[in-house]
């Protein structure tokens, strides 16, 4: 967060899958980064936006984010994660959105963490590694606006040594309505976990029932 944006790109010493950001801008599509809780999650949008500055100065990304209760806190992390042109911030409220849908129209890249415990109101119980978990319905829905959606996330290397940049696609396309596609991203999700399992956030109460959500179901299998 300190750092310059170009010390924190260079950091990134590797990087698979970056021939299907070369492909969306060759069809001139709006990008979907969806970078759960894992490994370096904060590496992923600026290491794009340093490299969307070099090749594509008119494709920023847009970052959705929660700001932190501490307003000290609040302002670096803001400073850090909003440096230069290329990367912008979005509140996770109804303006954050909207600035989302209008980037995605822009054919612009937007990028959220779709493991992250919305509000009540806000997602839908569905299975999650066998167990129910109140899951956003955001980024299923930016996935029905158009755009290509690209499953990011940046592994830490040992020693020190920096990063390794994963982008993957769906498995499957992201197909049927919002529900069914959240239900698939949770799956895809399953899937870059077990990549890479113990650099994910096991700490982060991805289970909890928000204030005002109805019950989660008994079982996984029981949500809709």
């Amino acid at each position: 967060w300190l750092r310059r944006l170009e010390d924190v790109a260079a950091s990134v010493v590797q990087v698979s899958g970056w021939e299907l950001v070369e492909a969306a801008w060759a069809e001139d599509e709006g990008i979907i980064f969806l970078t759960p809780h894992l490994g370096c999650f904060e590496i992923t949008a600026q290491y794009y936006a340093r490299q969307a500055a070099l090749a594509r100065p008119a494709a920023p990304i847009t970052v959705l984010f929660r700001p932190p209760k501490l307003e000290w806190l609040d302002r670096i992390i803001a400073a850090g994660r909003a440096r230069g042109e290329h990367l912008k911030l979005a509140p996770a409220d109804l303006s954050g959105v909207r600035a989302l849908i209008r980037a995605l129209k822009r054919k612009e890249a937007v990028g959220l963490l779709p493991d992250q415990a919305p509000g009540a109101g806000e997602g839908k119980w569905l299975p999650f590694f066998g167990r129910p978990a109140y899951t956003m319905t955001l980024a299923a829905r930016l996935s029905e606006a158009g755009g290509r959606v690209i499953f990011a996330y940046g592994e830490r290397l040992p020693h020190g040594r920096g990063y390794h940049l994963h982008l993957q696609a769906p498995t499957q396309p992201l197909t049927g309505d919002t529900v069914a596609r959240a239900a698939q991203i949770n799956r895809e999700l399953e899937t870059l976990i077990r990549q890479c399992p113990s650099q994910y956030l096991w700490g982060y109460n991805r289970y909890k029932r928000p204030r005002g959500a109805e019950p989660a179901p008994t079982a996984a299998e029981d949500c809709r």
